[in-house]
């Protein structure tokens, strides 16, 4: 595999993360930039439902940042809302790691076929609330960010376990920023 790919791949994804703790739509760019080089490094380590969920990443970074400059009312900016149904999601999240990791396990030679499979489920239902600007988003990428570090360290893939430690530490940043930024004017809603 091509370190320089994994390398330049950490340091978009960084970037990323960082302007959507500032909530700048910049994110949505850089993000783009980071998912595309991250299907080829999830390929080459037969992390397949990454390199899936890296694919998907690309279509969603355009939503996101349609949603991000369009998804407010009245031309607004999109604010910072609560999630109110947390059990659905979470229930949501369960069979589909199950259901996808069985698939990986006996359909392919994934590695780490279930963890795989939850890094990618639960990646795309933090990312989707984090389109709509939902609080706990950052919650479900700071369990995705523990579960990746583990299992990006045994597949020896270096700069990206640096890169979720650092996603792990700027998903708390960001679970504090957003809380703080809008914690007057909280809006209760369902994604």
């Amino acid at each position: 595999m091509d370190t320089t790919i994994e390398l330049f791949g950490a340091i978009f994804g960084f970037l990323s993360v960082y302007f959507t703790i500032r909530q700048n739509i910049w994110c949505w760019y850089f993000g783009l930039l980071q998912v595309t080089l991250y299907c080829f490094v999830f390929y080459t380590s037969k992390l397949y439902s990454d390199m899936i969920l890296h694919i998907i990443y690309i279509f969603l970074q355009v939503f996101g940042w349609y949603n991000w400059k369009y998804g407010g009312t009245n031309k607004s900016t999109l604010r910072v809302t609560f999630l109110k149904n947390t059990t659905f999601w979470i229930g949501l999240t369960v069979i589909a790691t199950l259901f996808t990791g069985y698939i990986m396990q006996t359909k392919t030679d994934a590695s780490y076929p279930y963890e795989d499979a939850f890094i990618m489920i639960a990646s795309l239902v933090a990312q989707y609330l984090m389109i709509k600007k939902v609080l706990e988003s950052w919650l479900f990428w700071i369990i995705v960010d523990v579960v990746a570090i583990i299992i990006y360290a045994y597949k020896d893939l270096y700069f990206t376990t640096a890169l979720y430690v650092l996603f792990l530490v700027m998903a708390i940043i960001g679970y504090l920023e957003w809380k703080k930024a809008n914690n007057e004017e909280f809006v209760y809603e369902r994604p």
